[in-house]
């Protein structure tokens, strides 16, 4: 079953704001509409800003809106996760005239069933075929796919969409990506889903973002990854990793490599320490 997106979730961005976005990821106001243009604000938006899921972590708040990612990402020094890095990316591709569906997937379907459904939106472009733009996926593509089955192949990782069961399609991350798969659809949305899976994803006990501390950012190469106290830079060949040992380095690597203005870092380093503690009893 398919839902309109409500009237928050649809929202484009304002002339002010558009130009605010596009600095802040260092863009021109593309002259046309095509793969090219896209695939370049694609890129310069995941070099630009961070994949991050602190709200969840902490307990602070946070919104599926549009809106709210704006404020807290272009007007804020902060990243976002799916919902927020996709919804951010999808306004401001629709404010430049491109054709954008806001699609809810499933990240890890295979493994959780339908009650994955929702805890992912991704993007569908149309221009002279569909094309999914994933902005949201942390450590995944860096520049659009044709909504096509095969293999898919950047910078050196091996990535997949493949057919699923009832009608669905999964993306298949590469190797060593964190989230191995998302399931979507190419005509369903659901806002109220992700409403929902966003309620859970942020607060219940049992979910991944509560319990662990999550940064993603793009390199020039591959990923850099920060999870609990564990700091890895990954490319096609090589990793490497590095444990993080006091809350100053925390802030030191919040600021210097992930490039984010994070609210009383060293709260954020006693819950790691408290979760590490926790995993250890």
């Amino acid at each position: 079953m398919s839902h309109m997106p409500s009237s928050e979730n649809r929202m484009t961005l304002s002339a002010g704001q558009i130009d605010a976005y596009l600095a802040r990821i260092g863009m021109e106001r593309p002259g046309t509409l095509d793969l090219a243009s896209l695939s370049q604000l694609h890129r310069a938006h995941l070099m630009a800003f961070t994949w991050e899921a602190l709200d969840a972590f902490m307990g602070w708040p946070s919104s599926i809106a549009p809106a709210s990612a704006f404020a807290k990402m272009v007007e804020g020094r902060r990243g976002g996760w799916c919902f927020e890095m996709n919804g951010l990316f999808g306004a401001a591709l629709a404010a430049l005239g491109f054709r954008v569906t806001r699609l809810c997937g499933g990240v890890h379907r295979e493994l959780l069933g339908d009650v994955a459904i929702g805890n992912h939106l991704t993007l569908r472009v149309d221009l002279d075929r569909p094309y999914i733009a994933e902005v949201g996926l942390a450590d995944a593509i860096i520049a659009p796919v044709p909504l096509a089955l095969g293999p898919i192949r950047q910078r050196g990782f091996d990535f997949a969409i493949t057919q699923a069961d009832d009608g669905w399609l999964r993306f298949n991350n590469h190797p060593r990506g964190i989230a191995k798969s998302v399931d979507f659809r190419a005509d369903h949305s659901d806002e109220a889903a992700m409403e929902m899976a966003h309620g859970w994803l942020t607060t219940d006990p049992g979910s991944p973002f509560t319990n662990a501390l999550a940064v993603f950012r793009h390199t020039a190469d591959g990923y850099i990854a920060l999870q609990n106290d564990c700091l890895r830079r990954v490319s096609p060949d090589a990793a490497s990793e590095e444990r993080i040992v006091s809350a100053s380095q925390l802030a030191d690597i919040f600021e210097g490599v992930f490039e984010i203005d994070v609210p009383q870092s060293d709260r954020v380093w006693d819950r790691v320490q408290a979760i590490g503690r926790d995993k250890a009893a």
